[in-house]
Parts: structure tokens; sequence; C-alpha cells
């Protein structure tokens, strides 16, 4: 299956770093599924928040970098949340279970509108240190599904993955693109109805960003020129609700360049979080902060900056 297909790396991975499973609701139907990994004298980790189609080990690639970086990285799966507020409530008893008052967050597509949600959520007490936004978008309505938000959990479990897998690139792509998608079709196959239904409904369900409230927090915008399932004006009032975020672009990734273009994806990821080394919102262990490491970076970074600027 995609597994194997997309790095030989996953198999170790699942044998090496354990999956944790955490309630922190009073109904105990409500599991976290998560990766942690990497020291825990860190924190201030970067919690990485999946898709509708991901679980949390679709961001394993990055894991394992970023760990052997010296980075403390969580990638979650979340429980069923029937409501943006509901999961914002959900998400803050997780933190204060692993008892981490701020975080770095990585959202893809729907976890980056969570992200933004939680941000938003949070902000007269802040437990968000920074955002990196994938394939990420600020208003539910473009996806024109609005009016059917409130029917998904009805419908069953062959529907809604019909619904999902309609936004997956279809047509010729590069052989890692390809072992990308058989990778997200097989995670999406292990997705219950309940679970499918409760991340469309958060997907599709009538909210928006209210960018007034997250100004001051450091975002990133990563974001690909080819096929994805965001449109161009998505993309455009993305820049426009975060006028000074820095912006990583990648020629081509599709839905899941963390999968695809795990190798430029995991450069921007240290790029972001280079601007919080040597501060108590540091994601990466000090003594793992090479100075060769930070040179690369650095210049990495302006070359990104200059690239902005043309």
């Amino acid at each position: 299956m995609g597994e194997i297909k997309v790095s030989p790396d996953y198999n170790w991975f699942r044998s090496t770093v354990p999956l944790k499973k955490i309630i922190v609701d009073d109904d105990d139907s409500k599991v976290w599924s998560l990766y942690d990994a990497g020291p825990r004298s860190i924190r201030c980790p970067l919690i990485f928040l999946p898709p509708v189609s991901g679980t949390a080990d679709v961001f394993f690639q990055q894991i394992l970098a970023l760990t052997g970086w010296g980075y403390r990285v969580i990638a979650l799966q979340y429980p069923v949340y029937w409501d943006h507020l509901e999961f914002c409530d959900g998400f803050r008893k997780l933190l204060d279970h692993l008892q981490l008052d701020k975080v770095h967050l990585f959202g893809a597509s729907l976890g980056g509108f969570l992200a933004q949600k939680f941000a938003e959520y949070t902000h007269k007490s802040p437990r968000v240190q920074s955002l990196i936004l994938c394939n990420a978008f600020s208003d539910t309505s473009i996806f024109n599904q609005t009016w059917t938000a409130n029917s998904f959990w009805l419908m069953p479990a062959f529907m809604l993955k019909k619904i999902v897998l309609g936004n997956f690139a279809s047509g010729p792509l590069d052989p890692e693109m390809a072992d990308g998608i058989d990778f997200m079709v097989d995670r999406l196959e292990s997705l219950g109805q309940s679970e499918l239904a409760s991340r469309l409904t958060l997907n599709c369900q009538n909210s928006y960003v209210e960018p007034h409230k997250i100004r001051d927090i450091p975002v990133t915008i990563m974001d690909v020129f080819d096929q994805s399932a965001l449109s161009t004006e998505a993309k455009e009032e993305m820049y426009k609700l975060y006028p000074n975020a820095r912006r990583a672009h990648l020629k081509t990734g599709g839905n899941f360049p963390y999968l695809c273009r795990s190798a430029e994806v995991n450069l921007y990821i240290q790029i972001h979080l280079l601007q919080f080394h040597g501060t108590r919102y540091a994601a990466i262990d000090p003594s793992m902060v090479s100075a060769d490491e930070l040179e690369v970076q650095k210049i990495s970074l302006h070359t990104s900056t200059e690239q902005e600027e043309q």
C-alpha cells in the first residue's frame, strides 16, 4: 500500500515512535492520538495539525527529520468534534494536559484553519507563539458547501470518502506526488464515518478567521504553485489577511507537499523557527544548534526573502 511507496522510513518510524492516546474531555470517546518526539526539555514544541483526510502519521517525514536536528515535534489526530469552539476547547485542554503554555502550530488545509481559530480563541491568554499555514484557508465559504455542513453526519462513510477524494489531484503526476496521494488514500481508508463526517463539518461549517485577534503572531504561509484543492482567490485572501507573513512557495507539491516535497517543507519549517532560537520559545535543544546550521539557514532565509521581493 501507500506506506511502502512513500518512503522505506515509514515502517521504521512506526516501530520507533510510539502513538499515544489521550482523553481530556468528560466524554471518554473523544481520544486524541499523537506522536510526541524529540527532547522533552523543550516547552514550546512544534505541533502538526492534519487535513481532513490525514492522520497523525502523515507528518512522519517531518518528525524524523526535525527530531534528528534536535527539535521537539508533536503530530496530532483529532477526536470527533462537531464545531470549532468545541475543538478549540478540547485542544486547550490537551495543551494543559501536556503542560505546554505556548506552542508553534503547523496546520495543513483544515489543520491550518483550525490553527488560526485556536490562536483567535486564545488571543486574550495567548497559547500560540507562531503559525505555519500550509495550503490553508481563512474562510470556509470558499468550498461552497456551508449549506451541506449540517448533513455530513447523516452520510455513509463511502460517500464522505468520495467527497474527499474529489479534491485529490488526477492526471499525470511525478512518482513522489503519486506515492503521496496513494499514502493519503490509505490514511483516508483508516478513518471511520464519524471521524470523516466531523472533519468535513469543521471544514465547511460557516466560519472565518478574525485577523485583528491574531495580527501579532509570526506567520509563514506555505503554498504550492501547481494543482491543489485551494483556489487562487483563497490564496490571495490569505496574503491579504497576513500582509507581513513570510511566504514559502513551492513550485510543485500538490495538496500534500509535506509528503512529496518533504526536504523543502522541512527547510522552510527550520527557517520559520530560526527566529525563536535562543529564546524561551525555541522549539530546538540549544545544544543541537550548530554555527554551521545557523549560517546555512540564514543564507536560505536571505535568499527566500529576496525571492519574495522580486
